[in-house]
């Protein structure tokens, strides 16, 4: 799973429309990622074919999308494997 996927997931753990995701996914990565809209819409196309989100209310500009049950195993599976990554490497604290 690419980070932009992992947060984007993250980020509709609450049920949210595009700009919302946006924003959730600057404020979890600490400012670090920044996705654009053509991103964004690209990958919630992809999450939704693939089934990991889907689309819950659609009003005159704004579509709201939350995660389904796949796309909550999805990410609970890519947050252990990232989890397991970053024990195994703890061993290089105070490595020089």
């Amino acid at each position: 799973m690419s980070e932009a996927m992992y947060y984007a997931l993250l980020a509709l753990t609450e049920p949210g429309h595009g700009y919302a995701v946006m924003q959730r996914v600057r404020a979890l990565s600490g400012g670090r990622l920044e996705m654009g809209p053509g991103t964004l819409y690209g990958l919630l196309a992809r999450m939704k074919k693939e089934g990991l989100i889907a689309l819950t209310a659609e009003g005159a500009r704004r579509k709201v999308y939350a995660l389904t049950p796949a796309g909550r195993r999805a990410l609970l599976g890519e947050y252990r494997r990232l989890k397991q990554m970053v024990e195994g490497g703890a061993r290089l604290e105070g490595y020089q």
